[in-house]
């Protein structure tokens, strides 16, 4: 049997294509040698100074909680905490459209978490550890795109690191194997930069 090898997803959890590519990436677990490791990225932290429509500057404004508070996760508890509070929130916010200001506690304790923990959205305490994840995944990517964003290793032993895919409803079982297969062959192209369509449907989340 192939040797397994880490696979690092970079996530904002209000992001409905990624939260997608991270239910994908949980398929591709079962059909290849490969262990999925999350990490936060900012959409707020991406679009920090830039010149956006009021709607996306307040929906930026609201998403600096989530993060903190899945930073925060990670940092007390680790990454197995993460995971499940990744999943305990998409769940809430694709699947149930939830925004109550009780979801995020109630997604900490899905997770078995602590919920007093959702305290931390509105603190500025654990920005220095958002920031240096989000930089984590994005530096090697690169600031013209947004989440999701993957690390994985390549044809020569070393990592490749790309946006993506962005793709809907997330593929099941060998299909989202066969997929797997092409994205790590195009991004291990040297050169290979960009494969893209014009969006067509909204995030399906069957």
């Amino acid at each position: 049997m192939a040797e397994r090898v880490a696979v690092d997803m970079w996530f904002d959890p209000i992001c409905p294509w990624a939260w997608i590519t991270s239910r994908w990436l949980l398929e591709v677990e079962q059909v290849r040698p490969v262990d999925v490791r999350f990490h936060v990225m900012s959409l707020a932290v991406l679009n920090e100074g830039r010149e956006l429509p009021e709607q996306y500057r307040e929906a930026m404004r609201t998403a600096w909680g989530p993060v903190r508070v899945c930073v925060a996760a990670e940092q007390k508890y680790g990454q197995e905490a993460l995971r499940k509070l990744y999943t305990a929130l998409g769940n809430r916010f694709h699947l149930g459209q939830e925004r109550e200001p009780g979801t995020i506690a109630a997604a900490l304790t899905e997770a078995g978490l602590d919920p007093a923990l959702a305290e931390v959205a509105t603190g500025t305490e654990y920005d220095t550890a958002l920031k240096a994840s989000h930089h984590a995944g994005m530096d090697p990517v690169g600031y013209d795109v947004g989440t999701p964003v993957v690390h994985a290793p390549g044809p020569d032993g070393g990592k490749v690191a790309f946006f993506g895919p962005v793709v809907t409803p997330a593929p099941k079982g060998e299909a989202a194997g066969r997929l797997w297969d092409g994205v790590l062959l195009v991004a291990g192209t040297p050169g290979f930069f960009e494969l893209k369509r014009s969006r067509d449907v909204e995030p399906s989340f069957d």
